[in-house]
């Protein structure tokens, strides 16, 4: 073994002295006296190596190369001593060590001395890896920090009977702002869930993302005693925010405004989006995949997509994954403000958020957090827990039209559901329920309903609703909350109302959109879509459990 790693380490370093050497004399003929001597002292160098080894009756006129491939296949002492084992070459000894030898500048190696000095490495055999068949994802835990709940039965109950979670902002004055109104967590509490230290100096995106994830730990049935039996290695969490740590950000611009030494240590790392995730992991041990994906509006969806990916593909038995936001302060609300994506019904906040209805003026911000427990199928089984949905896959793709606006055509949202259907492998007719991003927003509502009559405008059983009627738009979080009532409508079948749809907007037919009641339905396929700033959109299809 060093005896072969010391011919290829040998051949490797004459080759590129041979390849050097022969270029120059390529490359010109009249080569300075000084450029003669070098390429002289490697041929001389070259000899030496092989004198040892070079058969009595070689001919003179032999070509170099033939000669530097018959005998550099054994070690030479002109570049390392016999006495140095193959641990010695391969370990850090090798090189850390100082030696006696003068460094000189490595020549770069030509493509084809490369090649021949390759040559005598071990052949590679390529195996084709066997089929498999492809691990399933389910739905095993579910948690919120919701304006009209804070555990999934609560949140969903609320859903039904039409309770709207929108009303005046208390967390700070806003009565100079033109929109004073959000979907706002009125009584939150972290006791139980986060330690009172780290309560009052995170930012509160981060503080809901720890509660909703601890609270689907809780719901998926994983106690501590749970927790020491699971591969922690084949744990991971992936949760993402859209907006990250504005507040904590925030405060640190003020308290720099008298001086750096007034700022909090931690505004930087408790201000990034992954923050959160890494928090939840270090308490939890999780050693899996671990890191936070940011895509506006679209985060949360992109995080349950490739947390299930990590399942599918083996590198993971269980994963956390949503997200959380919190900019209900000064500086989310009015940057919103300058945007005039907000709606102003300041009068009556409960009417507000109004999808599809021709009355409604913009979106209404709101804030919290859902986290899912996504789990591969055998492993739920297993453990005994409780199978809410299965997860089918999904799909995204980019509009490449403009920054904050949809395409006036639908095409990248037409593109994502029918690359979602196409790769589950489910078909039009089967899905019956569809979740919808729709935001009250004067025209991406119409967009999104254009592309689902698109798609399934010859499905009459289909039904579409829009969680956001009752809880405002929670930006990065608003895709597992929304999943959540998307599994919970599986669960129960029962889907909520569009509690504000009084004069639907031209066009939107009745008979797809539910209206201010509750309906029952018995869903076969579910479809959730969200989409974000920056022409994001994400489709994911669940599914009962069989």
């Amino acid at each position: 073994m060093a005896a072969a790693s010391s011919s290829l380490v040998c051949t490797w370093l004459v080759a590129a002295c041979m390849s050097v050497s022969c270029q120059h004399q390529m490359d010109s003929k009249q080569a300075a006296p000084r450029t003669n001597i070098r390429c002289a002292r490697k041929r001389r160098l070259l000899s030496k190596c092989n004198a040892s080894f070079r058969p009595s009756n070689t001919n003179t006129n032999t070509n170099t190369i033939d000669n530097f491939m018959s005998s550099c296949l054994s070690p030479c002492d002109r570049y390392y001593p016999l006495s140095l084992s193959s641990s010695d070459f391969f370990g850090a000894a090798s090189l850390f060590r100082s030696t006696n030898v003068p460094r000189r500048r490595r020549p770069a190696p030509s493509g084809e001395a490369m090649a021949v000095a390759i040559q005598p490495s071990m052949e590679t055999v390529t195996k084709k890896k066997p089929p498999t068949k492809q691990r399933r994802v389910v739905v095993t835990g579910m948690g919120v920090e919701t304006p009209i709940g804070s555990n999934p039965n609560e949140f969903y109950n609320n859903l039904l009977e039409g309770v709207s979670g929108i009303s005046e902002i208390e967390a700070f004055d806003c009565s100079n702002y033109p929109t004073r109104i959000a979907g706002e967590i009125k009584n939150f509490s972290t006791n139980g869930w986060v330690a009172p230290k780290l309560s009052k100096r995170m930012d509160r995106f981060m503080l809901y993302m720890l509660t909703a994830g601890k609270k689907a730990l809780a719901d998926g049935g994983i106690t501590e005693d749970q927790m020491d039996e699971l591969d922690k290695s084949r744990c991971g969490v992936l949760i993402g925010s859209a907006m990250g740590g504005m507040k904590v950000f925030n405060d640190a611009i003020e308290a720099l405004r008298v001086s750096y030494r007034k700022m909090n240590p931690f505004c930087v790392p408790f201000a990034t989006t992954n923050m959160g995730s890494a928090m939840l992991a270090m308490d939890l041990g999780w050693m899996g995949p671990n890191y936070s994906i940011s895509t506006a509006c679209a985060t949360s969806n992109f995080c349950i997509l490739n947390a299930a990916n990590h399942i599918i593909r083996g590198e993971a038995d269980v994963m956390l994954c949503g997200g959380s936001d919190a900019v209900i302060i000064p500086i989310g609300l009015g940057g919103f403000v300058a945007c005039r994506a907000l709606s102003e019904r300041n009068n009556d906040p409960a009417k507000a958020s109004r999808p599809w209805d021709s009355g409604r003026d913009g979106f209404v911000m709101g804030e919290g957090a859902g986290v899912l427990l996504l789990e591969e199928l055998e492993h739920a089984k297993k453990r005994g827990a409780t199978i809410y949905a299965e997860f089918l896959g999904g799909s995204f793709t980019c509009d490449v039209y403009h920054m904050t606006e949809p395409h006036p055509q639908g095409i990248g949202v037409i593109l994502c559901i029918e690359k979602a259907l196409s790769q589950v492998g489910v078909s039009r007719e089967d899905v019956n329920y569809i979740n919808a991003h729709a935001t009250s927003t004067p025209v991406g509502d119409v967009k999104e309903y254009l592309a689902i009559v698109h798609c399934f405008g010859q499905n009459q059983e289909v039904r579409v609703n829009s969680t956001k009627s009752m809880i405002g738009h929670l930006l990065g979080a608003d895709g597992p909350v929304e999943v959540v009532a998307t599994v919970q409508a599986i669960r129960t079948g029962w889907i909520h109302p569009n509690i504000i749809l009084e004069n639907p907007e031209e066009g939107v037919d009745t008979e797809l959109v539910v209206g201010p009641k509750k309906e029952r339905l018995d869903v076969k396929v579910a479809l959730f879509n969200s989409f974000g700033f920056g022409g994001h959109n994400s489709s994911i299809l669940f599914a009962p459990f069989q």
